[in-house]
């Protein structure tokens, strides 16, 4: 008779223990090329573009760090940011 109590939770399963889970201002859980929208206006550093509330930024890639996601905006290539300043579009 197998033991039960060796058995994952059906939660465990699910997801992985290596598996980093990204998720916008509101708990939505985001996914590599998803698109986003601004919900402050941001500063970008190094150069004297606002990105407005409201900016879509499409096809994100995740980081490593689950507080952090990069994108291409239609005036800055290359650009990272915290996943607290986002919703999921």
């Amino acid at each position: 008779m197998p033991d039960s109590s060796k058995e994952k939770p059906v939660s465990d399963i699910d997801h992985d223990e290596d598996e980093i889970i990204v998720k916008d201002s509101n708990g939505t859980r985001l996914h590599d090329g998803d698109s986003v929208t601004l919900i402050k206006d941001l500063k970008v550093k190094g150069t004297s573009v606002t990105l407005k509330r409201g900016t879509l930024c499409k096809n994100i890639r995740l980081t490593d760090d689950e507080d952090l996601i990069e994108c291409n905006v239609e005036k800055v290539k290359g650009l990272v940011l915290r996943t607290e300043f986002l919703k999921k579009a």
